[in-house]
């Protein structure tokens, strides 16, 4: 049985659907357990409430904007590669420009990104149904909003597509990792980890369903105009626990480097699986460097071994920071911020915190690192990597004023009377020395 599709319609043209629906079949999923095995379970809701995802939105999804093909084709003038903002295994997207709901004369427009799926079958509009499904539930400043949707099917094939708001500084992948973007301060670095967490904090535990993100990763980060983060990309996306159970079970699906070990395991999946995730990314905020690098010696590849070879309370924990960061940043904060990176890595899932415990403890730090003095705090720098550096500049002096002198030296015994030239550079050694 299928999750999601599309009611067919005889009395209707096939070329324009308009909402995906999502009563009968989507009371149900389909998962597979570890070996393989396929079973039905009925959703009918999280473990604190009754109503489910499929009950909200049917309540809230009518809000979403129904588009029609050629306005989008219009939008990203018929999709040209000079509008391609992105790409990955979904599809592309675009930037375009729409006319505001309430403006049929032209006037007004809106800057969008416009996701254009891959026709690749089932799964890819499965994806599409989840990201309308939880989208069209969904309300926070930390999460990207979906303004709405378009659905063809017609005689050259089916279109899927996802209009959302434009977030102009694209994703924290770019800026961590890419030399072509400037570095991010150390106070928007905070303030990215603590908007990222009360995204999540708001799908764990305040919505009336629980959500579970599953795909929690630098790139599902966006970035607005003001480096406010928000949460994109929920086609992994998945309803937490119905009542009486601790999981769900589903096929193991999310990015290599950020998926818990015991849903790779198991394949049972919690929001605790994101809080795992969202450790990992909080060491890549500090450090500047990717969960998994296969460019990296083979030892340095995985993050979790690097950070560890570094301790938290040790000498060596500054060398895990950015270095773009030219010790702009405070040791002191960054200290905490990995010891609470580490207590959402805890091997054991129910001993890591809620995400809205993650909140407050970021919260907390930003409200310290504010309150510091900049010339106490704010800009410390590692005391062994300084002294090292130190003694070597004071030992590469040295060396260079020495032979600067001798060099010197061995000129004028040239033309010195009544010495040697060996015996005047004898002398003049002992005295440098």
């Amino acid at each position: 049985m299928k999750c999601f599709h599309y009611l067919k319609d005889k009395t209707r043209n096939r070329a324009q659907r308009s909402a995906p629906i999502l009563k009968d079949e989507t009371s149900f999923s389909i998962s597979e357990d570890v070996s393989g095995q396929k079973k039905v379970i009925k959703s009918s809701g999280s473990a604190n409430s009754p109503r489910g995802i499929v009950q909200l939105y049917e309540e809230k999804g009518g809000k979403l904007r129904v588009f029609k093909y050629a306005e989008l084709k219009e939008a990203t003038n018929d999709f040209t590669r000079l509008r391609k903002i992105g790409e990955g295994g979904f599809g592309c997207v675009y930037k375009g420009s729409i006319k505001k709901i309430d403006d049929d004369k032209g006037g007004d427009h809106v800057v969008v990104a416009i996701k254009k799926l891959n026709r690749d079958g089932f799964q890819g509009h499965k994806q599409w149904v989840a990201e309308v499904q939880f989208l069209g539930v969904v309300d926070h400043p930390n999460l990207v909003k979906l303004i709405g949707y378009c659905a063809v099917d017609g005689e050259r094939g089916i279109q899927r597509l996802l209009v959302y708001e434009f977030m102009s500084n694209k994703s924290l992948e770019d800026h961590l990792f890419r030399n072509s973007y400037a570095p991010l301060q150390w106070q928007t670095r905070l303030q990215i980890m603590l908007g990222a967490a009360q995204g999540l904090a708001y799908l764990h535990e305040e919505l009336e369903a629980q959500v579970i993100f599953r795909d929690f990763k630098t790139s599902n980060i966006l970035l607005d105009a003001d480096f406010n983060p928000k949460l994109s990309d929920f086609g992994l996306a998945r309803e937490g626990p119905t009542e009486g159970n601790t999981h769900v079970s589903t096929a193991v699906m999310g990015t290599n480097g950020y998926a818990a070990p015991e849903y790779i395991d198991t394949g049972h999946l919690t929001a605790k699986s994101d809080v795992w995730s969202f450790g990992i990314v909080l060491y890549e905020i500090l450090s500047g460097r990717r969960s998994l690098d296969r460019s990296r010696p083979k030892e340095d590849q995985k993050l979790l071994d690097w950070v560890r070879r570094h301790p938290i309370d040790s000498k060596k924990f500054g060398i895990i920071i950015d270095p773009r960061l030219e010790a702009q940043y405070s040791l002191t904060d960054a200290r905490k911020i990995a010891r609470l990176a580490d207590s959402c890595l805890l091997k054991s899932a129910k001993d890591r915190p809620k995400m809205s415990q993650v909140v407050e403890t970021l919260k907390q730090i930003l409200q310290d690192s504010s309150e510091g003095s900049p010339s106490r705090k704010s800009f410390e720098r590692v005391e062994d990597e300084t002294e090292e550096l130190t003694e070597k500049s004071k030992s590469t002096k040295v060396s260079e004023s020495s032979k600067r002198r001798l060099d010197q030296l061995a000129k004028l015994s040239e033309h010195v009377g009544g010495f040697s030239k060996k015996g005047f550079m004898i002398m003049h050694r002992a005295k440098v020395s």
